[in-house]
């Protein structure tokens, strides 16, 4: 047997034996998803801590991270594999973060030593819950025309400003944020701090979304004093470490498109809603090939992202990938979003009582109309594959 197939029997071994059933049936709400984080409560399920605390332990809530760092270690073979064996048996997400998905990578670049072993350890055990400070009312798609000012005091910066779409800012525990240091310069006048979201004069506002819900705030910087050894890289080169976060967050965002955990819901919420024929196929044509159709899509889908994933690992993945990924990651989702109406008809639209779970369908439906802004706007995807990828001349 090989190293390999050893690794696979025990790792399935292991998670068959310490994976919660809970743990393992499908996400049904937010409440099922664990950010972790300072404020995570886990009363009402206790096995969303023990089971992020086993996999922590484990350094499997970041498997592919160095172990000095609260990661597993593991080649990008294990790290398929493990994730192939989670899948195997429905096994859920340990743990969400924007610290693993986002601040990790640009730290495990950029940060200082003293950088990483103060915060990646955290992250991997989902002690610290982290918040994007990007966007700005005036700096979205042109996020190097942002304003927020970090003025030297010596010892510590001086932050002023305000940030919006800030998502869960309102739970996080600290902030990785772009601000700006030098104004004779746009994109080499930025520097990337990091700071505490409980300092003095941090303020959040949500921002009400039509679904009824939103994860999004408005955050407010008024005089935040942050130490100078939490600014990650160089001074005024914070737009490199903020490229190089965007390319990991857009691979985040694509991975909406892909099918989560725990069972099929666009095919199991087909089947309750029209049935199956005598030949046990879904009992509406016109939907069964939609849903096919969809299906397939997703599978190019996956198997595009898993060698993308791969290729950005041995460092030969072309620097426009990420922003393939989330635009045909967004798509998928919101033509995932649009099948379960199709499926539910006139009753999909429900809002409110106990039967739709609150119209969960319907508001997660409507939330997909932000995908293709949130990360970068689809226009600006497809913009930079145009330019970087098909070489196309500029207007």
């Amino acid at each position: 047997m090989s190293s390999l197939e050893t690794f696979r029997a025990e790792t399935r071994a292991w998670l068959k034996e310490n994976v919660p059933a809970s743990m393992r049936e499908p996400v049904r709400s937010d409440t099922d998803i664990n950010w972790g984080g300072r404020r995570a409560d886990y009363a009402k399920n206790p096995d969303q801590k023990w089971y992020m605390d086993a996999m922590a332990e484990r350094g499997w809530t970041v498997p592919d991270w160095p172990t000095e760092y609260g990661g597993g270690g593991l080649s990008p073979a294990e790290t398929k594999i493990l994730r192939e064996e989670m899948r195997r048996i429905k096994a859920r997400n340990p743990l969400n973060s924007f610290g693993i998905s986002m601040l990790g990578p640009a730290l495990l670049k950029y940060g200082t030593e003293a950088q990483k072993l103060k915060h990646l350890p955290k992250i991997a055990r989902g002690e610290i819950r982290w918040c994007q400070g990007y966007s700005e009312p005036n700096a979205g798609s042109d996020l190097a025309g942002l304003a927020t000012s970090a003025e030297d005091r010596g010892d510590h910066f001086l932050v002023n400003g305000q940030k919006v779409w800030t998502s869960y800012a309102d739970k996080a525990d600290w902030i990785f944020c772009l601000v700006r240091t030098d104004r004779t310069s746009k994109q080499g006048g930025i520097s990337f701090l990091l700071f505490d979201m409980e300092s003095e004069g941090v303020s959040t506002r949500p921002i009400l979304l039509i679904s009824g819900y939103s994860p999004f705030c408005e955050t407010f910087f008024d005089n935040v004093k942050v130490p100078k050894e939490n600014l990650v890289g160089e001074l005024n080169k914070g737009w490199d470490v903020a490229k190089y976060l965007l390319g990991h967050e857009r691979e985040m965002i694509s991975g909406m498109g892909l099918q989560s955990s725990g069972g099929n819901p666009l095919v199991d919420g087909a089947i309750a809603m029209v049935g199956l024929d005598e030949s046990g196929r879904l009992a509406d044509p016109l939907l069964r090939a939609q849903i096919a159709l969809f299906e397939v899509r997703a599978k190019a889908f996956s198997a595009m992202s898993e060698r993308f994933i791969d290729e950005l690992k041995a460092g030969k993945a072309h620097p426009a990938q990420p922003s393939m990924m989330k635009y045909y990651g967004t798509e998928l989702n919101k033509t995932r979003h649009e099948l379960m109406m199709a499926a539910g008809g006139s009753d999909a639209l429900e809002w409110d009582s106990m039967q739709s779970n609150g119209g969960a369908a319907a508001r997660a439906w409507l939330r997909t109309k932000g995908n293709s802004i949130e990360g970068g706007t689809s226009e600006i995807q497809l913009n930079i594959i145009a330019k970087r990828i098909l070489e196309l001349p500029s207007q």
